[in-house]
């Protein structure tokens, strides 16, 4: 490497340590002292800025395998807590609270762990699937158990929800709009898989899902990424299929540029590269310096206010990327990453250590509001690819 990239790859090196720290001391700790409900309770929705949980809140089903897979990412790299019992207390809930008859999972649950919403949301399926990959990685002792798990949600998604043409229906009977979102945390939780089970099902349905990205999610002429879809995954009608989310064009940079790699296939990480470059020209805010939340198909602003996650998904779209580029382009996405961190950080400077701020709208201050759990995925991803990337990706 040239002398330019070896300097940003230093100070992006501290910037992650830092992070790094942060996590371990602060957030892992009070996201698991305060933020589980124990003994047998989950996990909360919120932890408000006292460092108080908000103990009525309703909880989404999401919320528990996001949590579970933080604590199974941070044992896989290194963390000295009680991850292991974090892992657990997640998941338990989850499968006793939300967990249908026919081993899908419900929607949302009051707080006392009465499912009152069991519709079906891809999305949810999605991230049970994900963390089951997670928890096989970090507890090879039940390996086979959530493999098993797995492929038997895979079977009533292909069963009773799968599109006639490619990926999945949001309902059955089906409904519209259709959505990108969902099957890139399918993806997401594919590529996961795969490196768990070498020999499973889920080599294909990770192609399957990138070819619909590659062939209907994102636009022909543009190379926009876009969000919402008709029945035969045409862009919506009316405003609703002009939107393009930067923190998705990134995300899905980010999948890409992984899946690219993995299957030696460049038009792929071109397109990434093209989502990343959309994201960053026309989706940060230049006064803020932040990713906002959405734009039309135009590329300009739809609705500029920022939320703390798309930064994360740019730092991850940023070291990937960089790892896949030489010279100056490599410092380029480089010195992004350095930008994306500095994104992040308005974001985790709050009263109390290990917290953070989800909204700053762009007319007023950061809002002041509990913190979502939801959240901690995003950030926990973002930390352990930036590491994982600055010591195997990204050395001369």
């Amino acid at each position: 490497m040239t002398d330019q990239p070896m300097s940003a790859t230093r100070q992006l090196s501290d910037e992650v340590k830092r992070l790094r720290r942060w996590l371990d001391q602060d957030a892992l700790p009070i996201w698991w002292d305060v933020g589980a409900g124990k003994p047998d309770g989950g996990f909360h929705e919120r932890i408000g800025q006292n460092g108080k949980p908000m103990l009525g809140d309703n909880r989404r089903s999401r919320v528990q395998p996001r949590q579970a897979y933080c604590y199974a990412a941070a044992g896989q790299n290194g963390w000295a807590g009680d991850w292991r019992k974090a892992v657990d207390h997640g998941l338990h809930w989850f499968d006793k609270v939300y967990r249908l008859d026919n081993g899908l999972y419900g929607n949302l649950a009051d707080a006392s762990g009465k499912l009152i919403d069991d519709t079906f949301d891809f999305y949810n399926q999605a991230f049970a699937l994900f963390a089951a990959a997670q928890t096989a990685m970090v507890f090879p002792q039940r390996k086979d158990e959530m493999r098993q798990r797995a492929l038997d949600i895979l079977d009533v998604l292909k069963r009773d929800y799968a599109h006639p043409e490619a990926g999945f229906e949001e309902a059955n009977p089906p409904v519209e709009p259709l959505c990108s979102n969902p099957h890139m945390h399918f993806f997401e939780a594919m590529l996961a898989w795969e490196t768990v089970d070498p020999d499973g099902p889920w080599h294909p349905l990770a192609d399957d899902v990138a070819q619909l990205a590659l062939d209907k999610f994102i636009d022909a002429e543009t190379g926009g990424l876009r969000e919402f879809f008709d029945h035969d995954w045409a862009p919506m009608p009316g405003e609703k299929g002009r939107i393009m989310e930067p923190g998705h064009q990134f995300e899905w940079a980010w999948l890409l540029t992984r899946w690219g790699s993995l299957r030696k296939n460049s038009p792929a990480i071109a397109k990434a590269r093209r989502l990343f470059e959309i994201g960053e020209t026309y989706g940060i805010c230049p006064r803020r310096k932040v990713a906002v939340m959405s734009l039309y198909d135009d590329f300009t602003v739809h609705d500029p206010l920022a939320r703390l996650w798309p930064q994360t998904e740019w730092l991850k779209a940023a070291v990937r990327l960089a790892c896949v580029s030489h010279g100056e382009d490599r410092y380029r996405y480089l010195d992004s990453a350095l930008r994306a961190i500095g994104a992040l950080q308005p974001f985790l400077d709050t009263p109390v250590p290990g917290l953070w701020f989800d909204k700053w709208p762009a007319d007023a201050p950061m809002i002041d509001e509990p913190a979502p759990a939801s959240t901690f995925y995003h950030i926990v991803c973002a930390i352990y690819e930036a590491e994982d990337m600055l010591e195997h990706g990204l050395q001369p």
